[in-house]
């Protein structure tokens, strides 16, 4: 998740203008990406997603990365947490409105490779909730905002982190990788 260095994950009204992204980055978050499969999102997120990567890599001039993501983003599973949206049709597409803990945990449980967040604040919000988050993997962005959607919000008691990584781009963007400390 991209992270301005006072914390927050987002302007007052969702802007992310002020995000830094390159070759360097794309080629760095496509490696994360082929260690998952499964996609989490809040609706609104994911209805923006679901606008751009189906198509992305069938569009003039796509760039290595939209071909590589849009790849990526139509195999993989989708969970999405909404209490607003219905159902769809679509096989890997799962809506979660209810039960958040039982359903990721049961997922967890399968086996599979890992299940990212990509942006969506209110769901990671009601993951931490839950203690439902294994890792953090933060690009920490060179700007103060000063005000905006915080990423740490509502959290319940102390989560001790262990830090795994840790990159510096030529951008300024740092990449900070923590493992959730367990008992």
């Amino acid at each position: 998740m991209h992270i301005s260095l006072d914390g927050f994950v987002a302007g007052l009204k969702g802007e992310m203008d002020w995000i830094q992204v390159d070759d360097e980055l794309f080629s760095y978050s496509g490696k994360l990406t082929e260690e998952a499969d499964t996609a989490l999102y809040g609706r609104v997120t994911f209805e923006m997603m679901e606008n751009y990567w189906p198509t992305a890599a069938d569009q003039p001039g796509a760039s290595k990365h939209d071909l590589e993501h849009s790849r990526w983003y139509n195999a993989v599973d989708k969970i999405v947490l909404s209490g607003t949206k219905q159902k769809t049709g679509s096989k890997n597409i799962q809506v979660i409105a209810n039960n958040l803990a039982a359903e990721i945990n049961g997922r967890k449980q399968t086996g599979g490779k890992n299940i990212l967040v990509f942006g969506s604040p209110t769901a990671v919000h009601s993951l931490m909730q839950e203690n439902l988050i294994d890792e953090y993997w933060l690009f920490v962005n060179p700007i103060l905002l000063g005000e905006g959607i915080p990423l740490f919000k509502g959290i319940r008691e102390h989560v001790k982190l262990k830090l795994v990584t840790n990159k510096v781009f030529t951008s300024g963007v740092t990449a900070l990788h923590y493992r959730v400390n367990t008992p």
